[in-house]
Order: structure tokens, then sequence, then C-alpha cells
């Protein structure tokens, strides 16, 4: 069995296209994360003069997951897939430690 089906049956993906759109959506949502990022640290006053560098990156890695969660959500949202990756989202919520405040599935 190849990789491709391999996710495909894990995620519980039907088509080739629709594997595509989740594809598409991450790596939207992987850019937009980045191009958010500097303006949001700059918002809070830090950026890497102000900064040492092992402040400002460790922030800027923080604030780059933190923007990637919610522009995952809204990017699915608007390429139909919000139901998926909410449900992925509620796995990794559920990981680090937030699985008292999800509802059970």
């Amino acid at each position: 069995m190849t990789l491709i089906k391999k996710i495909k049956k894990k995620w519980d993906v039907k088509s080739n296209f629709q594997f595509a759109v989740i594809n598409l959506v991450f790596a939207i949502s992987g850019f937009c994360s980045l191009f958010v990022s500097r303006p949001l640290l700059s918002l809070f006053g830090i950026n890497n003069d102000s900064f040492d560098w092992y402040l400002y990156y460790p922030l800027r890695v923080f604030i780059i997951f933190i923007a990637y969660q919610f522009t995952l959500l809204i990017v699915a949202f608007v390429f139909g897939q919000f139901n998926f990756f909410w449900k992925q989202e509620k796995k990794i919520l559920r990981r680090i430690g937030f699985k008292n405040f999800l509802p059970k599935d």
C-alpha cells in the first residue's frame, strides 16, 4: 500500500480531489501563519532588534503555532474542509492538555 493510500485511509478521505484540497489548505495555512507572525510580534513591540535571538525566535515560533491553528480553520472553512480540520484540531488540543475544555465526540 502506498503512503498516500495509507494517509487517505487514516484521515478517512474519500477522493484524490479532497486529498489535494486538504494539502492545499495545509500549505496556505502555513504560509499565512508565517506571513502574519511578524506583524503580530510588532504589534506587541517585539522585533529582532529589541530582543536577543534566544528570546525572539522562541516567541516567534510560539506566535506562528498559535496563528497556524487559527489560519488553518479559517482557510479550511473557505475551502469547505472545516469539519475535517476541526476534528484534527480537537485531537491536537486534547494531546496538549485541553481535553477538559472540549466536548466528547
